[in-house]
């Protein structure tokens, strides 16, 4: 078997559990959560098993906070944002359109959320309260902005935007770029304007 270890980053100056976790996070969105073990993983990580179970209980602990640790990076793009567009919710909410088109052009697996909580189908799996609160704390987020804007029914619109998002993410999966995937950010613009949020002007 040819070997998963990656050189993308200098292993010897990141502390074993975070090496694990970033690692696992890579491969479960590669070769998905079914997919992949815990020896290739710790091979991967440049660690052994027994590290990573002294880490992590069982492979689903890993898989949660490796759920987690995907979703760092949309923390970070929602601060972007407010530091970017201060003071002006419509400009924030046309920039997180925005984002997330150029995210959805350059992602090739998908959100690693969406993507476990299909695979992982049996009921019970920890992982799936872990999905539900993360999706939740960032549906919530892009509703505060929605409302901030001083939309009629911003609720309403989060939910669209939302849908819109996981539904480009799973036709871009099915039917690639070509697709209706690539009206994301028409579809978005639409929506907003239906609710008196104007698209933003052309550079």
């Amino acid at each position: 078997m040819k070997s998963l270890k990656s050189d993308r980053l200098p292993e010897e100056k990141i502390p074993p559990r975070d090496r694990i976790v970033s690692t696992a996070c890579q491969l479960f969105r590669e070769h998905g959560i079914r997919g992949i073990g815990v020896d290739a993983i710790a091979e991967a990580a440049a660690t052994n098993k027994m590290t990573l179970y002294r880490h992590f209980g069982s492979k689903d602990d890993l898989v949660c906070e490796a759920l987690k640790h995907s979703s760092q990076a949309l923390d970070k793009a929602w601060v972007d944002l407010e530091a970017e567009n201060p003071g002006d919710p419509r400009a924030q909410l046309a920039a997180w359109v925005e984002a997330r088109a150029h995210c959805l052009s350059i992602e090739p697996y998908g959100c690693d959320l969406a993507n476990a909580a299909v695979e992982l189908k049996e009921q019970g799996h920890p992982a799936h309260a872990v999905i539900e609160s993360l999706k939740m704390q960032q549906h919530s987020r892009l509703a505060d902005l929605c409302r901030s804007t001083g939309v009629s029914d911003p609720e309403l619109l989060a939910d669209t935007l939302a849908m819109l998002l996981e539904g480009a993410r799973v036709s871009k999966l099915a039917t690639g770029n070509e697709g209706p995937s690539m009206r994301f950010t028409r579809a978005c613009e639409a929506a907003m304007a239906s609710f008196g949020i104007a698209p933003k002007a052309s550079s």
